[in-house]
């Protein structure tokens, strides 16, 4: 399969949740990740900000900042991401793509994060994403430590067991929806 028709495929998918279903899917996907003992463990981590119907990062926001941990956000800067740290969701600004984003803020270096939320359009069982074509994930990813954790966060419907992948594609550690805590690279 082709990438293009794979993203367009899943995105359509996504975009038929409605209000009610996506707000619960998403609520029960960030409960699975606040849970675990990743969660628990790291001190610093980087979230998105969903479009598109993808899975909400409120609560995992409110979770962490009422646990003192660091939380960052990325910026788009030309065709690279840098990650700002973010003390309040109203911090946030549109950005490039409309995507809300840090307008400023300390800035961290990838390897340094302990944990990555990563958004996709599909995810597959072996760790592989497909984002939405710009790689600027798939950039960032190349400059991360064994300490940094990678995770995939989505729902369900965004799952297959196989997506087309490149060279310079990168796996996750893990695939969090709202029934399955998945390990990939284990």
């Amino acid at each position: 399969m082709e990438k293009e028709s794979v993203r367009k495929s899943f995105l359509d998918c996504r975009r038929q949740l409605d209000l009610s279903m996506y707000s619960d899917l998403s609520q029960r996907a960030q409960r699975q990740l606040i849970d675990s003992e990743l969660f628990f463990r790291a001190k610093s981590l980087a979230l998105y900000s969903p479009i598109n119907n993808e899975v909400a990062t409120e609560q995992i926001f409110s979770a962490a900042r009422g646990q003192n941990k660091q939380v960052f956000y990325p910026r788009v800067v030309g065709e690279d991401l840098e990650f700002l740290e973010v003390n309040a969701i109203d911090n946030l600004v549109p950005g490039s793509f409309g995507v809300a984003e840090p307008e400023s803020g300390r800035k961290i270096s990838i390897a340094e994060l302990d944990l990555l939320i990563v958004p996709g359009v599909a995810f597959d069982m072996r760790g592989h994403r497909l984002g939405y074509g710009g790689g600027f994930y798939d950039r960032q990813l190349t400059d991360i430590s064994r300490g940094t954790t990678l995770v995939g966060l989505c729902f369900e419907v965004q799952l297959c067991d196989w997506l087309p992948t490149e060279e310079h594609d990168q796996a996750l550690d893990y695939i969090v929806t709202e029934t399955k805590f998945i390990p990939c690279r284990f």
